[in-house]
C-alpha cells in the first residue's frame, strides 16, 4: 500500500485534488472529517474544547461554533497550538485505524488529506507527499470572493500557516494550482500517474 500524504495551505485548492485522486481509484482518509467526528457533541474533545476557550464557541444546542472558535484561535498567538493539542492525538489515532483498515484490504493507494501536515503531523509517516500550492494574493482572492471572509480575517488565516517555501522543498510533488480548473485537473492527473507508478514498483 503506497501511503500518501496531501496537504497545501488554505484556499491552495487542496480538496479538489482530494476529490479528484479519490475519483480516479485512491482510498481518501479526510482529516477535517476526523476533527469534526472527535468534535461531536458529547464528546470528551468537545468538553475540552469549552473547557478551554469557554462556552462562547459552543452554539445554542450545544455544537462546536466553528466560526466563533476560529475567530478566537486567529485572536490568541498560544491558542491554534492548544487546539491542536486537544484535538490532533484523537484525530491521529481515527487516521491510523483507517489506514490499517485499508492496509487489510488491500487498498492500493491511500491519500490523506491533511491540512496541518507540517504544521501538526510528521510527514516522515507517508510514503510520499503531495502538496497543492498557489501564489499567497491569489488564496488571499479566493477567501474573499469563495468564502465571504473579511480581509482581515483572511489574512489572519494565511499568517496562521507556515509558508508554502519549505514545504514545496520537503515534498515529494508539488501541484501548482495557479491556473483554471482544467490546468489544475491536467497537473494532478500527472501526478496520480506517478503515484500509480510507486505503488506498482
Amino acid at each position: 500500500m503506497l501511503n500518501v500524504a496531501l496537504t497545501g495551505n488554505i484556499a491552495a485548492g487542496k480538496s479538489t485534488v482530494a476529490a479528484l485522486f479519490e475519483a480516479w481509484g485512491a482510498t481518501l482518509i479526510d482529516a477535517d472529517r476526523l476533527v469534526r467526528e472527535a468534535q461531536a457533541p458529547g464528546s470528551p474533545i468537545l468538553a475540552a474544547i469549552a473547557a478551554r476557550f469557554g462556552d462562547e464557541v459552543l452554539d445554542a444546542g450545544g455544537r462546536l461554533d466553528r466560526a466563533a472558535l476560529r475567530r478566537r484561535v486567529l485572536a490568541e498567538p498560544a491558542a491554534l497550538a492548544d487546539l491542536n493539542r486537544l484535538v490532533h492525538p484523537e484525530v491521529f489515532r481515527r487516521r491510523r485505524a483507517l489506514e490499517q483498515a485499508a492496509r487489510a484490504r488491500g487498498d492500493r493507494i491511500v491519500v490523506s488529506d491533511i491540512p496541518l501536515l507540517f504544521e501538526a503531523s510528521d510527514p516522515s509517516e507517508f510514503d510520499v507527499v503531495v502538496l497543492v500550492d498557489a501564489p499567497a494574493e491569489l488564496r488571499r482572492a479566493r477567501l474573499l470572493r469563495e468564502r465571504g471572509l473579511e480581509p482581515v480575517e483572511a489574512d489572519r488565516l494565511l499568517a496562521a500557516q507556515a509558508p508554502s517555501g519549505p514545504k514545496r522543498a520537503r515534498s515529494t510533488f508539488v501541484i501548482d494550482n495557479d491556473g483554471d480548473r482544467a490546468a489544475l485537473e491536467a497537473r494532478s492527473r500527472d501526478v496520480w500517474g506517478r503515484l500509480v507508478a510507486r505503488a506498482r514498483a
